[in-house]
């Protein structure tokens, strides 16, 4: 069954991409992680722009993201973003794999990141439970279910 986000996917404002990306109720955190995202590519710097405008309700300004370092290819410390500001990025060895952390000013999320050749339908499964609001999986398990 697809879910709502890969028939009805998020628009960031002012992007013709949709972002693959469901996020827990706001409320406080329960769980690893706080929602799924699932890129299209392991080319963050490209991936990042329409995951922080979509996120940008829930964090605000997004200071910094970081991320595993094995998990992406070579990108440098920062991704500039419409409107002339940098994200600054800090790739991590011992970060958990699959995921990435997104600070802004007064909040903080965790996503589970869906590797980009995940199946459809698999990915699908992984988005609904990471951002199932009683979820308390961790990454690994939501992964591989």
């Amino acid at each position: 069954m697809a879910s709502r986000l890969i028939t009805k996917p998020l628009r960031s404002r002012g992007s013709d991409t949709d972002v693959r990306l469901r996020l827990k109720p706001a409320a406080p955190s329960s769980g690893h992680v706080d929602g799924s995202w699932w890129p299209r590519s392991r080319d963050l710097a490209a991936e990042l722009p329409t995951l922080l405008a979509a996120v940008a309700a829930r964090v605000g300004s997004t200071e910094r993201v970081s991320y595993h370092l094995g998990d992406w290819g070579p990108v440098g410390r920062s991704v500039d973003l419409d409107g002339g500001f940098a994200v600054r990025l800090s790739g991590f060895r011992f970060q958990h794999p699959d995921t990435i952390d997104v600070l802004g000013p007064q909040r903080r999320i965790t996503l589970l990141v869906i590797p980009p050749e995940t199946s459809p339908l698999t990915a699908d499964a992984a988005l609904a439970a990471g951002a199932h609001p009683d979820n308390t999986d961790t990454v690994d398990a939501l992964l591989n279910p």
